[in-house]
């Protein structure tokens, strides 16, 4: 296993918790909801309140959470594998452990995607660490070189069905999930497990780039320990945020209705650039945090906004800590919310009331959490994990 930098001192691994990584969670939560919600809904008349909220989301968040959710999801494979070795576990156990989890994440996903919403990333997380559990291990030159070989094949995936979704609602054709809802659950649950496995699989070129990124990151503890590496957070939040807006600007005009392409082959260079920004924009969100964190404590200040500050970073932290829950919940309340079978809101609720129906979503969530910890209480679904990979212990 590749040497780690080691903490003051490796007996406290484990015991305490890096911020950043988790706040960054918390608030990668809110991407993901804008994402998603939007999508459940078939009214998307050129109102100025849909106009403004296919704008935003196209902006901020689609193609940009999948791609943050990815690298922090390599971040905690990386801090995983510091804190197993800080431990003294050696490589073999160490990928049995990650094998362990991927058999379980493909399961949990599996049961996401039948049970909840057909939108799921979590079973391609597990594939992902089956398939590379033998290499997350490997040197820094092997997961640099292998993610930047992935990368173009991820972008070009994405970018394909991006802009498929996108011609077909600038030619009139029903978009987002309303088309594919069945009437009764039953029906909703069989619909689409014929095609899970292949279009699953398929999707773990898309996470590979991040995923080694985020383990690579996660070797240098550039969110675990912010304040050291202040400066080139920084850098690398301005530059990437900066190259993320202007990438992802032009097709998000697309989408929002105040640009139409001369021809297919320029929508299809600006769904590739509009993906591409959307990892660079992902990996400049996650830089922020660590940057914003450094700050939440001014030095010798100890007043009220201050305070505030403290307060709303734990509270996304604890939200951060539970995020496989929450993600999960998410998909209850699109089911609850949206599908004909429940509520039906489908054909009621407006592209922009489904965007405000997330934020209230997730913040409801960050709430939750934050009871969650007072009361001592881990997510469920993080609990489930840990006991099915790791067992008693």
């Amino acid at each position: 296993m590749t040497a780690l930098p080691k903490p003051a001192d490796p007996r406290e691994v484990g015991l305490s918790r890096a911020l950043a990584p988790d706040v960054a969670r918390g608030l990668m939560l809110l991407l993901i909801a804008l994402a998603h919600a939007p999508g459940f809904v078939s009214d998307r008349a050129p109102t100025t309140a849909n106009t403004v909220a296919e704008l935003l989301r196209s902006l901020l968040a689609e193609n940009q959470a999948r791609s943050m959710f990815i690298v922090l999801f390599g971040y905690a494979m990386g801090q995983l594998l510091y804190r197993q070795e800080a431990r003294g576990t050696g490589p073999v156990e160490t990928r049995r452990l990650l094998r362990r989890r991927g058999f379980v994440l493909v399961g949990v996903g599996l049961a996401h995607y039948a049970l909840l919403v057909p939108v799921d990333i979590v079973a391609t997380y597990g594939f992902a660490l089956l398939f590379l559990a033998a290499m997350v291990t490997a040197g820094d030159r092997v997961l640099l070189w292998t993610a930047a070989a992935t990368l173009p094949l991820g972008i070009a995936l994405i970018g394909w069905t991006y802009q498929r979704a996108v011609a077909a609602e600038l030619s009139g054709e029903p978009s987002g999930m309303a088309p594919y809802m069945s009437a009764d659950y039953a029906a909703h649950v069989v619909s689409g497990l014929p095609g899970w496995l292949p279009e699953t699989v398929l999707s773990v070129v898309v996470v590979v780039p991040g995923m080694l990124f985020g383990i690579w990151a996660a070797r240098r503890r550039y969110l675990d320990e912010p304040r050291a590496h202040a400066g080139l957070l920084r850098r690398t939040a301005v530059v990437l945020l900066l190259v993320a807006l202007v990438t992802r600007l032009p097709e998000a005009l697309v989408v929002a209705g105040f640009w139409v392409p001369a021809s297919s082959a320029t929508g299809w260079a600006l769904a590739v650039l509009h993906t591409l920004g959307g990892c660079a924009g992902g990996v400049g969100l996650a830089a922020l945090v660590g940057v914003l964190v450094t700050r939440r404590e001014p030095a010798g200040g100890t007043g009220r906004a201050a305070r505030r500050a403290g307060r709303v970073a734990t509270a996304l932290a604890a939200l951060g800590q539970r995020s496989l829950t929450f993600y999960l919940a998410q998909s209850l309340v699109w089911l609850l919310l949206f599908y004909p079978f429940t509520l039906g809101l489908v054909d009621t609720l407006t592209f922009a009331g489904a965007a405000v129906v997330a934020v209230g979503v997730w913040a409801a969530s960050v709430v939750a959490a934050a009871a969650m910890a007072r009361a001592g209480r881990a997510g469920p679904a993080e609990m489930l994990v840990r006991r099915l990979a790791y067992g008693r212990r």
